[in-house]
């Protein structure tokens, strides 16, 4: 039933942890997801830096940034500057460029407070690899949810439950988030034979499951097998990520990029070193250089060209 477990990797992004499930070094993909971060749990003290990522590039994916607690503001070369708060989604496509920020308002910073949340990147399918990039913002109460006897869901993207989220998705997938109570009981979109998909996980954010017999705890991510039907029961009062869809293909991951194509990413890491992705109109005065790069890079924003983005 259980296929593989995989323990969240802490990592340190200058001042703000996150934990680092996918990719996985014997399991690069779930579905098309081929990147899950959990951003904190964290609170910061009023005047703390908190979230405070540079514009950076991507390419060849759809990034999506939900949030349990806190306020994150996104802003790209496409002309979008976009708060995101709790319960709402942040939906990204690269597609053959884009580029963004992510930041604490200064206000917020002032203020101090939590930070929790989820970023994820969908792989796009070989067809789509090249779409125009876009944006596009879902208020907390704009997608499908349901609430009874302790369990609360909300669909974040797909399709699932006889239910369709707004989110514009370019392959077959599912994003869901449980808010469960202790003792609540609850099962995942079933398997491809069942009318399902081909492969599906859960993620622990926040307290305790069980699952076919076996507990599980924050940070954790339990790989269902292909045939599993689970019953997942919330130990303690939970957050549960529920994620998968069908394949598309094996990847290439390098940095921000990814691609089907080695000479896509290729080009990719060139067109940021020269400069020829443009930086955001309202956040031009710095960048991430590629990791081989100073890391004070600066220079000057191009406000025609769109770029790439990139996660907590």
């Amino acid at each position: 039933m259980i296929e593989l477990v995989i323990d969240a990797r802490r990592k340190d992004l200058g001042g703000f942890e996150v934990g680092r499930v996918l990719p996985f070094h014997s399991h690069r993909m779930v579905g098309p997801f081929i990147f899950l971060d959990q951003m904190g749990p964290a609170e910061f003290a009023p005047g703390a830096d908190a979230i405070n990522v540079r514009p950076h590039p991507h390419i060849g994916l759809s990034t999506l940034t939900y949030l349990f607690e806190g306020e994150i503001m996104h802003r790209d070369n496409l002309g979008y500057t976009q708060a995101i708060r709790p319960g709402e989604v942040n939906w990204m496509t690269a597609g053959s460029g884009i580029v963004h920020s992510e930041r604490t308002d200064p206000l917020k910073k002032a203020q101090g407070g939590k930070m929790h949340g989820m970023q994820a990147w969908v792989a796009l399918p070989l067809e789509k690899e090249e779409i125009a990039p876009s944006f596009t913002h879902l208020g907390e109460d704009a997608q499908p949810t349901y609430a009874n006897n302790g369990l609360f869901a909300r669909l974040v993207a797909g399709e699932a439950f006889g239910e369709k989220a707004g989110t514009p998705v370019q392959s077959p997938l599912f994003y869901v988030h449980w808010e469960m109570a202790e003792g609540v009981r609850a099962a995942p979109p079933p398997p491809k034979a069942k009318g399902g998909y081909s492969e599906r996980a859960l993620f622990v954010a926040k307290g305790r499951i069980e699952v076919d017999g076996r507990s599980f705890h924050e940070g954790q991510m339990v790989v269902l097998s292909a045939h599993a039907e689970p019953t997942v029961t919330a130990l303690d009062p939970s957050s549960v990520m529920v994620l998968g869809g069908e394949p598309v293909g094996e990847r290439l991951i390098w940095w921000n990029f990814v691609s089907s194509s080695q000479d896509r990413l290729d080009q990719a890491k060139a067109d940021w070193k020269a400069g020829r992705m443009s930086l955001p109109a309202e956040d031009a005065l710095e960048f991430i250089p590629l990791p081989d790069e100073p890391a004070q890079a600066t220079r000057a924003p191009d406000p025609v060209e769109p770029k790439p983005t990139d996660p907590v």
